[in-house]
Parts: C-alpha cells; sequence; structure tokens
C-alpha cells in the first residue's frame, strides 16, 4: 500500500484546526465478568491463562444462559465516574448492541447506550511546559469485553492474507468502562500532547483507585483517537477518522499527529476525508483504513430484555465519593514539590508513565533521585530491551531495596545492574540474588591491599609518579584491581588505599 502523502505539522495548523475527540476503555479487575461467574483474565490473577479456560455459558453465548450484573463493577464504574467528575444517574440500563463478533459468541454486545452509568464530567489534564486543559467528559459507560482473534498466516497479523483465525473466548465477558470525551476544541498545536497526557490521566486515576491493572500492552487500558480538521474560520465540524485501539502513551501522541498531517494533506487538494476506523502501525508510524465507521442506527440498539436498571443508593455514591483518592494533576504537583524535582526532571518521570511506580519506590525508603535514576535509567533500558512494561519488569519494594544497597556500600551500581537483572529473571529480592551470585562489594581492605600490592608489582612505576603528583596515574592501578576483584571493589576505597601506599594520605 502506497504511504500516504502528509502536509507539514506547522502548515497544516496553519489552514486548519484540530478537533479531536479520545475513547478509552478501562478494563476492570473484577474477580469475575461482567454478567458471567468465569474468572476474569483483567485480573491479575488470572493474567497468561490457556485460551477457552476462562468461560462459562454465558461467556459463550449458549442458549438458556442469562446474564446477571457483576456488582463490584458497577461500585468500580462508579468511583471511576466520580474521579471523572461526572454525575452517576439514578437510574441507568443496559442495552444489546447489535454487530457480527466472532469474539462474541451471542453476536451482540451488552453495553450502555442512551442511559450511561456516568455522564457529564471533567477532566484536569496537565501537558508538557505546564499548560493545564480541562477535558470534557460527555459519559462513562459500562459494558464487556470481546473475545481475541488470532489470524494465523499472511504477513501483517490481520484477518487479510490470514489462512485461518483463532477464537480465545477468555476475555469475553470482561467488565469495561468506556470514557468518551466531547469534542475538544482549543487544543491546537499541542492537540497530539494532550491525547498522550489524557490517557495518561486516565491510567493514574485507574490505578489510585485500585480498579484496573491498566497495563496497556496487555489491552487493560485501550484508546480510540478521533480526529477532525476544520478550515480556520468554519463553525461546522469535519469528517472524523476514529484510530482504533492505540496501546501506548507515545503512539497516541504519533497516531493523532499523523492523522492530522494526512487529512490536511488530502483536504488542501480539495480532496475529502472517509469516516471509518482506522489502524495504527508502531513498526511504520502510520495509519491505515479499517472499516467504514458506523453510527448509532447501525448497532440496532434496544434495551437490554434480560437485565434490570441499574439503580444505586445515595448512601452508595456517598460513600465511594468519600473514598476517592487525590486528582492526578494535583497528585503530581504535589510530588513535584516534595521531591525537588526540576521541571525537566519530573516531566521525564511524568512522559515516562513510571510515576507510580516511583512514587511506591519513594514510600518503600529510596531517595527520590534514587528511585528516578533507576525506573528512567537501567530498567527503561531493560523493558525496551525485552519489548515489555517496565512496571511488570520488577516491583518498587525490590527496587528500593536495590538502592538501599547501593547506598550503604555493598554494591557498586555495576554490580547492582547485575542484581537487578537477576531479580527480574526471578532469582529472587536483590539480597537473595547478592548472597546467591557472590556480588557484595569486597569490604575488606587486607584483600583489597593484597590486589592493589598486586598491581603495583606489575607498574612498579606507578607510586613514583603520584609521588611526583601524578595522582591520575593511580587509575592504572584501580582499573587493575577491578578487574581482578571481577568488579566487586569499591573504587573510590582502592583510591584511597592506593594513595595511602603513595605516602599522599
Amino acid at each position: 500500500m502506497a504511504r500516504a502523502e502528509l502536509m507539514d505539522y506547522d502548515k497544516a495548523l496553519e489552514l486548519f484546526e484540530p478537533v479531536i475527540g479520545l475513547e478509552v476503555h478501562v478494563e476492570l479487575n473484577t474477580e469475575t465478568k461482567m454478567f458471567s461467574p468465569a474468572p476474569n483474565p483483567a485480573n491479575a490473577k488470572y493474567h497468561g491463562a490457556e485460551p477457552n479456560t476462562l468461560v462459562s455459558p454465558v461467556c459463550l453465548g449458549l442458549p438458556g444462559s442469562l446474564p446477571v450484573v457483576n456488582g463490584d463493577a458497577v461500585r468500580k464504574s462508579i468511583s471511576l465516574g466520580l474521579a471523572l467528575g461526572c454525575s452517576i444517574a439514578e437510574s441507568s440500563r443496559f442495552a444489546r448492541k447489535n454487530y457480527f463478533y466472532p469474539d462474541l459468541a451471542k453476536n451482540y454486545q451488552i453495553s450502555q447506550y442512551d442511559e450511561p452509568i456516568a455522564y457529564e464530567g471533567t477532566v484536569e489534564v496537565e501537558i508538557d511546559g505546564g499548560k493545564v486543559f480541562q477535558v470534557p467528559i460527555e459519559r462513562a459507560h459500562m459494558e464487556e469485553d470481546a473475545g481475541k482473534l488470532t489470524h494465523v498466516g499472511g504477513s501483517t497479523g490481520r484477518i487479510h492474507g490470514a489462512e485461518y483465525s483463532l477464537v480465545d473466548y477468555n476475555r469475553a465477558g470482561v467488565p469495561l468502562v468506556e470514557i468518551v470525551t466531547k469534542p475538544i476544541f482549543g487544543a491546537e498545536a499541542d492537540a497530539p500532547a494532550l491525547a498522550r497526557a489524557y490517557v495518561s490521566t486516565i491510567r493514574d486515576i485507574a490505578l489510585a483507585l485500585g480498579i484496573s491493572e491498566a497495563r496497556m500492552e496487555r489491552g487493560n487500558l485501550r484508546c480510540d483517537a478521533n480526529v477532525s480538521l476544520r478550515p480556520r474560520g468554519e463553525q461546522k465540524l469535519g469528517i472524523r477518522t476514529e484510530t482504533k485501539n492505540v496501546n501506548s502513551f507515545r503512539s497516541i501522541e504519533r497516531a493523532v499527529r499523523y492523522e492530522i498531517q494526512r487529512q490536511a494533506a488530502i483536504l488542501a487538494k480539495g480532496g475529502s476525508i472517509t469516516q471509518e476506523t482506522r489502524h495504527w502501525h508502531e513498526d511504520s508510524g502510520t495509519t491505515s483504513p479499517g472499516r467504514p465507521k458506523s453510527d448509532a442506527d447501525d448497532y440496532r440498539y434496544f434495551p437490554e430484555p434480560d437485565l434490570l436498571p441499574v439503580v444505586p443508593s445515595a448512601e452508595l455514591i456517598e460513600e465511594l465519593r468519600a473514598a476517592l483518592p487525590e486528582a492526578p494533576a494535583s497528585r503530581r504537583r504535589r510530588l513535584k514539590a516534595e521531591w525537588g524535582f526540576t521541571d525537566e526532571e519530573f516531566q521525564l518521570v511524568a512522559n515516562s508513565g513510571m510515576l507510580n511506580e516511583l512514587a511506591e519506590t519513594v514510600a518503600a525508603g529510596a531517595t527520590p533521585a534514587a528511585a528516578r535514576k533507576w525506573w528512567t535509567g537501567e530498567i527503561a533500558r531493560l523493558a525496551n530491551q525485552r519489548e515489555t512494561d517496565a512496571s511488570g519488569l520488577v516491583s518498587p519494594q525490590h527496587v528500593a531495596e536495590l538502592a538501599a544497597l547501593v547506598e550503604d556500600g555493598t554494591l557498586t551500581d555495576r554490580l547492582a545492574r547485575q542484581v537487578l537483572e537477576g531479580v527480574i529473571d526471578g532469582e529472587g529480592s536483590p539480597q537473595q540474588v547478592v548472597d546467591a551470585r557472590g556480588l557484595a562489594v569486597v569490604s575488606d581492605d587486607g584483600a583489597l591491599i593484597a590486589a592493589i600490592d598486586q598491581a603495583l608489582a606489575a607498574q612498579p612505576d606507578v607510586l613514583e609518579k603520584i609521588r611526583d603528583g601524578k595522582v591520575q596515574a593511580a587509575g592504572a592501578v584501580i582499573g587493575a584491581v577491578m578487574k581482578a576483584m571481577q568488579g566487586k571493589a569499591d573504587a573510590a576505597r582502592v583510591r584511597e588505599l592506593v594513595l595511602e601506599r603513595a605516602g599522599q594520605v
């Protein structure tokens, strides 16, 4: 497929106003599914189960099976709605969304249509540079997830060109909350960055509430990004595209920017935009057509006849409201001040998506500087190398323990990196890895002096050079000692001992 023509981003913004809308799906981590007693794979306890093992007659759409609403999912949905600044409906009900779902066996999805559980909210979102936006929320509604299709054969992993498809119903029926924004105006050049920051904020809210694992690489949190352009001065909205299931913060930003440039190039030549879903391709940084975008009428919504309306009590809503955590934007400002980070340092952490991991690591005893160093440095590097999410590699408690071992001199940074890899590979806690691998720093001066004397014997002129004021000559001996000790010596202590040998201390 030929690569689409793109307009220069700044030029696109001169000619057109971008309008975005974001639909974020949050999988809830309840014990069981939305309408079924089957275990919920969005709960970490059941992640990675064999295909088609977390199912029930309801999940499989078997005749005679009836849905039952998961009360815990309702409570978590209300908490999320409240955290989004939404009003909670006195009564909401489920509807059938009719569509051919090969991975949802009954061929319709139980969702909410015109009576959502939460509506009319606002979320404060801060982007790089401290600029704050108020993102309007139209609704947050409950629904069930579909299963998962794996297309086998072909080169793209998609259905086109595949030899056959496999269906896994484990995810069918997983509780979801879909959060839909109103059209977002006024973001201008910041539209891509705002999309990224908004989804990051939703993740922070979900994690703070404890209602979802919010792991994007696992699909616990997914975003559909709607983008349209209208010529400067026009009031009528342009035709929108919806880029589906973008699964990383960076990709959300890139996808929105790409669509702005792609649509601008088409419109500037007098072309028209097709209202459609589009697929995001991480490798090429492009989108491609999916299917024509359906409107609500196409889904033939009607009230779900097997479920009663959801009518939460005022007491329950106030109980959940009282338990809400600190708002993400306020929390970020507080943490930045408490940690003493510069704007640049804190933004690096925020952009990494590991703010919660840092906060937990600091709470476990590490200094903010040490927590930032390990999470945004070596752990991020290893996560990138292993093509996984950093938060899933190691626990904040283990990172704090590792930092403490460096702080008290048990480990050097070099040894700590080896210990970290051992922890990630499942060899135990940092202390257990140190003990098993024998990686602790050699603190016995006698052993260090023996290694120093051996190095000096091989380089007899070093002492004279040091005595003549060429202190940097000690580096050759320090290097030899570190090599002999397999990196387990404290280089600063070795230097002190070398200078003592030369009579310089």
